[in-house]
């Protein structure tokens, strides 16, 4: 998402030379959607070489590489979404045969997705998860356990909060969807950094950063927990590849989830598209 849309300007280059970097170090799930960017560059730089973001004559050059895209919503410019079928929203490059090989749902609710379960396999659902975004731990990790689901965390950062980069709304671009959000407004803003405080002081003594932390906590949840930390920049990609080498011990997972954020309302991905301008 952050390639095409919400996050600020994108350097097209450097994000499509991070998706060439992800395949050389072995990355094998890509998570895309046609409603990021307006159906404009999200999916079709999912296919895109070191030089361009635009559609490829061929899908990417790995055959282990698995690219989840979310359907069911098309976008409509400047800032809605509406339903569409599955056909219509999955991804082609010319000559290429595409198939969907598993299902999964997308910030569902435990009774959603045991009435989907009851039609067909799912095969994961995908919903925000993070050391700020602790909703769903109640019911639908839960229920996706039981029924053997597997668990994609997306904006495990945070939306970026967590990696303490960022500690001001003076430092987002006047596009930035995340001055919309609980966690960044004034009132709430100090009390959230002295949570990333603590997640900082962890990863100090760790010899890690931030990032690295919040994405090992999450890693920590199970092995049936996939995050998807999302980057335009590479050197952030080679960051969040480290956590896999980070361990937190039992002290640093208590304090962990201890944390509570201010303002801490899950935002959907619908209400991003439709609170944020495009792209161009």
């Amino acid at each position: 998402m952050g390639m095409s849309v919400a996050y600020g300007p994108v350097d097209g280059d450097e994000a499509a030379a991070t998706l060439c970097r992800a395949v050389e170090r072995g990355v094998t799930l890509f998570d895309t959607a046609d409603v990021y960017g307006f159906g404009d560059t999200s999916d079709s730089s999912a296919g895109s070489s070191p030089r361009s973001t635009t559609r490829s004559s061929s899908p990417p050059s790995s055959a282990s590489s698995a690219i989840p895209t979310t359907t069911g919503a098309a976008p409509t410019p400047p800032t809605g979404v509406r339903s569409t079928s599955v056909r219509r929203s999955t991804p082609r490059w010319p000559g290429s045969a595409w198939k969907v090989h598993h299902l999964g749902l997308s910030e569902a609710a435990p009774d959603t997705i045991r009435r989907a379960a009851a039609v067909h396999p799912i095969a994961a659902v995908q919903t925000e998860w993070s050391l700020f975004a602790r909703d769903i731990e109640d019911e639908v990790v839960p229920t996706c356990r039981e029924l053997g689901i597997g668990l994609v965390a997306y904006s495990p950062l945070g939306r970026g909060m967590l990696s303490g980069a960022v500690t001001s709304l003076d430092q987002l671009a006047s596009d930035d969807y995340r001055r919309l959000l609980p966690w960044w407004q004034e009132d709430n803003l100090a009390t959230n950094q002295r949570l990333v405080d603590v997640v900082r002081d962890i990863a100090t003594a760790r010899g890690a950063s931030s990032s690295q932390v919040a994405l090992a906590w999450v890693l920590a949840q199970g092995d049936d927990v996939v995050p998807i930390p999302g980057t335009k920049r590479r050197r952030y990609l080679q960051e969040n590849l480290a956590a896999l080498d980070v361990e937190l011990s039992d002290d640093d997972l208590a304090r962990l989830d201890a944390l509570r954020p201010s303002g801490n309302r899950v935002i959907t991905q619908a209400e991003v598209h439709r609170t944020t301008i495009p792209a161009r």
